[in-house]
């Protein structure tokens, strides 16, 4: 695919973002859609973990991935080569999206053929956890180098998610990362979060992870 389809969403004009969220969702949960917000800081391995979802979910859950960035469509044109239904969203220096412009997305990628929806959230550890987008479920990917002490450092990142995984673990060797320290770091904000190491690269890990998100999209769609 040459080109991808490059949406320009602009910042909500709406003050009430929770309840725009909250709208949302009861949308998506009519008409059968989950809506997953995935978050991380840039380089922690996104869009490579996304390649590999959607290649292990083939066949199983019909995806769609809105990828959202400052700029250009480098992401969302990695997916396209997928096969998966897959849309740029440009932010306009904007570091989130809030519920409004992941309306906008949504629209703009379609609900046809759409059971699985993905926002693959701007790059940061800070802002895109301060705006409920509308998503069923949150998750984010912390990778081996960036260190164990990042849920002691951006708390809200860790406590609004409800699932973590810890990407690059073969690398583990060649970093001071604790993975036990890291689990007890991330249950000091969020108890509830389940966290998973994986790699996504060798896939290692990688199978509890779908078998996490095919159970909470059956979960949602019955």
């Amino acid at each position: 695919m040459d080109r991808v389809k490059v949406l320009e969403v602009k910042q909500s004009v709406f003050a009430n973002n929770d309840e725009q969220a909250k709208t949302l969702r009861e949308d998506l949960k009519k008409r059968g859609i989950f809506l997953l917000n995935l978050m991380s800081s840039p380089g922690a391995g996104k869009t490579t973990t996304l390649t590999r979802t959607i290649e292990a979910l083939r066949g199983k859950v019909k995806i769609g991935v809105m990828e959202a960035d400052i700029d250009s469509d480098v992401d969302a044109k990695t997916i396209a080569e997928t096969g998966a239904k897959a849309i740029q969203l440009h932010t306009g220096g904007m570091c989130h999206l809030d519920a409004a412009m992941t309306r906008q997305g949504l629209e703009g990628l379609g609900e046809e053929d759409v059971e699985l929806a993905i926002l693959e959230n701007v790059g940061n550890l800070v802002c895109p956890a301060e705006f409920d987008t509308g998503a069923v479920k949150n998750a984010m990917i912390l990778s081996v180098p960036e260190g164990d002490d990042k849920p002691l450092k951006y708390p809200l990142m860790f406590s609004v998610c409800d699932i973590v995984l810890i990407n690059k673990t073969d690398v583990l060797p060649y970093f001071d990362f604790d993975m036990e320290q890291c689990r007890k770091n991330i249950a000091l904000r969020n108890p509830n979060a389940c966290v998973i190491p994986i790699c996504a690269k060798t896939g290692e890990g990688m199978e509890e992870w779908f078998r996490w998100l095919e159970r909470e999209v059956a979960s949602w769609r019955s």
